[in-house]
């Protein structure tokens, strides 16, 4: 007799028969801790097996889709020492070669008479040929669903965890489970925007009769996890507006003669920030807002106009950066900027110890400093603060959610102003920042050079150390950024070390300065301060130089292997040239063969300038949650919808939600159960979100 299985939602996926204790730690790497993880996977694709071709009916240039055996596996060296697998794969109708450069692994992982189900654009070099195509290793079994034209969830995978792995266990999950499920919308909901209910879409998500049925379900769970998010947000922003605030008035004691000093005239978008902050200010509720702004656009000076505010009206303010140099950049320059107006700033890092940090600490305490910069050093615990007005947090989404939450408890519901260089389009604004209003600078201050990009090749060398020692000689400085300090026996990349000494052989006339992150306080600004006064005519340097660092003097940029950043990534170290009135140049230095798709980024790249822009494709390429840094630091995960695929549902969502909130602000009503229900499971949640 079969001994049967008691499984519930919340019981570990290892008890599902067939996986067990060792192969559990597979289903854990592509995130399926328990059942309810696994009813609720998303496949990454679907392949309707009726539109499967065969490989002689492939053509030139088609997206298709196709089934095959393995023939042949052979890896070897191209003659620029470019790793390259070789697969030939055959159907009984005909041959293809799939390739992929740089993965040797995929010899072993390949055998000679397995399944694979590949994915792919055919392209031509001596015959028809996929290269790095998508791939699925597939059991014999499922070739006879091609036949009956069903349509397969392709699943995330890892080694030693196959699709049929995956949809045996999805299918004794479902078959057991499902009906613990609890609908999570008022039926009410679930009409108006044609919505699957919810134990359905969960059964059409992997056992879909047609394509549409899958996209349906899958529609039902991106809805889900938008409403909720946006429901959590809503909730924020009505507690948020009932909470009693601090007003202060712009009184232009210091603010008038703030924008007196300055050297140049703030832009039409510089003075609608500043005019909405004061507004925010003056009113007796806490202000929570966020400044983005494309780099160069003069958030700083807007930041700065509200710590003035706060500072006449009698109230400390701080600044909190994530990254020491940040911080003492800052520091450098506005101590330059405040000069005139008679604020004097403090500043405290980590690296500030002993008697000087204690005397720093006692200033806060005690309301002689008025304006404190510094990193998350300011949030511990024994630092207090006399009468915080105005918390900042520059370059926000480095930092968790806790620490900046840490930051405003420091004072009694402090205005909270949120600075990002990253710019966010509208749809990852309204997810992550629908708590928040939001001011946007795009216009760029007045004449400012236009930057040139172009990308190098490593014979390409010579030619471009001519040219910036050309521009050298007129008076000008040079970045030049590596990805790390010191030369890695597991990596093939180029170090702080060896670029320096190229960079000092290459330019012997000219003074060449090294700073990263592990020198020490002093020297780093030692060593800025030489950079900031000409002293130093090239820097080179790593990514601590990626934000708050402005010399206008410094008008060429040279990138070693540009692949490694993201996108967002280097538009923030290109924008620290380009600050002053002179043409600058961004060259991007390849020095070895790398991916089309990674190098197609890199011509994007070249291509603009526009912060926005290069935002959106970073976002299309590498999802909202790499790109703000969310997993690393806290926020929740958007899993399934996709912000610019998905727009319309988010759009949708964000309003129901919302209109709910003020509807029934406490969700009392008996429809509204399930929401409720399903709002007590998302508690943490809730909680990680009290600061955005």
């Amino acid at each position: 007799m079969t001994k049967k299985t008691f499984l519930r939602l919340d019981s570990p996926v290892q008890y599902i028969k067939g996986i067990g204790p060792k192969r559990s730690r597979y289903f854990d790497k592509i995130g399926v801790t328990t059942v309810k993880d696994l009813i609720y996977l998303v496949a990454r694709r679907y392949v309707d097996y009726s539109t499967v071709l065969r490989i002689r009916d492939l053509k030139i240039e088609d997206e298709a889709t196709i089934i095959g055996r393995v023939d042949l596996v052979e890896t070897r060296r191209t003659r620029n020492r470019t790793s390259l697998t070789n697969v030939a794969l055959r159907d009984g109708t005909g041959s293809v070669v799939l390739k992929w450069f740089n993965r040797p692994d995929l010899k072993r992982r390949f055998r000679i008479g397995d399944w694979l189900l590949v994915s792919g654009k055919v392209t031509s070099y001596r015959g028809q040929q996929f290269v790095n195509p998508l791939y699925e290793l597939i059991g014999e079994e499922e070739i006879e669903q091609r036949k009956q034209g069903s349509v397969i969830p392709i699943y995330p995978l890892t080694e030693g965890l196959s699709i049929w792995d995956i949809r045996r266990a999805v299918r004794i999950a479902i078959d057991e489970c499902l009906e613990e499920v609890n609908e999570t919308l008022p039926e009410s909901i679930i009409q108006e925007n044609g919505l699957t209910p919810l134990k359905k879409a969960l059964h059409h998500l992997h056992f879909p009769t047609s394509a549409e049925e899958a996209h349906a379900a899958r529609n039902r769970l991106v809805y889900d996890e938008f409403f909720f998010f946006e429901l959590i947000l809503a909730q924020r922003k009505t507690r948020q507006q009932k909470e009693q605030g601090i007003s202060m008035q712009d009184t232009g004691l210091l603010t008038k003669k703030f924008v007196k000093s300055l050297p140049f005239t703030l832009t039409q978008e510089q003075v609608g920030a500043i005019q909405k902050i004061a507004e925010d200010m003056a009113l007796p509720k806490p202000m929570n807002r966020l400044l983005q702004g494309d780099v160069g656009s003069g958030k700083t000076v807007v930041a700065l106009y509200a710590i003035l505010v706060a500072i006449e009206n009698g109230h400390q303010s701080v600044l909190m950066a994530p990254t020491e140099i940040l911080a003492e950049q800052h520091y450098v320059v506005l101590r330059e900027m405040l000069n005139d107006v008679g604020v004097e700033p403090c500043l405290l890092t980590g690296s500030i110890k002993g008697k000087e940090r204690a005397a720093v600490i006692d200033k806060i305490s005690s309301g002689d400093a008025k304006l404190i910069l510094g990193t998350h050093a300011l949030i511990e615990q024994d630092i207090t603060f006399k009468n915080l007005g105005l918390a900042v947090v520059d370059e926000q989404h480095r930092f968790g959610v806790m620490q900046r939450a840490a930051l405003v408890n420091k004072g009694v519901n402090p205005d909270f102003l949120v600075l990002s260089a990253t710019p966010i389009p509208r749809t990852l604004a309204l997810t992550l920042y629908g708590d928040l209003d939001i001011s946007t600078i795009k216009e760029k201050p007045p004449k400012r050079g236009e930057v040139i990009t172009k990308i190098v090749n490593e014979k390409d060398k010579r030619a471009t150390f001519d040219f910036i020692n050309k521009i050298l000689a007129k008076g000008r400085q040079a970045f030049v950024i590596c990805p790390i300090i010191e030369k890695s026996e597991t990596m093939d990349l180029k170090s702080v070390q060896e670029v320096t000494e190229e960079i000092i052989a290459a330019f012997p006339q000219v003074s060449v300065g090294v700073i990263h992150g592990r020198l020490n306080t002093s020297d780093r600004m030692q060593i800025m301060n030489e950079y900031r006064h000409g002293g130093t005519k090239i820097l080179v340097a790593t990514t601590v130089v990626e934000v708050g660092v402005d010399i206008p003097n410094a008008t060429v940029m040279l990138i070693e292997h540009p692949e490694r950043f993201g996108l967002a990534q280097l538009h923030q170290l290109r924008g620290r040239i380009g600050r002053g009135a002179q043409e600058s140049y961004c060259f991007l230095v390849l020095s070895r063969y790398v991916q089309p798709e990674t190098y197609e980024r890199i011509k994007f790249f070249e291509r603009n300038n526009d912060g926005f822009a290069l935002a959106q494709k970073d976002i299309r390429l590498r999802g909202p949650g790499e790109v703000l840094g969310k997993r690393q630091h806290g926020l929740p995960d958007i899993r399934i919808g996709d912000l610019e695929y998905d727009r319309d549902f988010l759009y949708r969502a964000r309003d129901d939600a919302f209109e709910l909130v003020k509807t029934d602000p406490d969700i009392a009503l008996p429809q509204n159960k399930p929401i409720k229900v399903q709002l007590k499971q998302l508690a943490n949640r809730a909680e990680l979100l009290r600061i955005g």
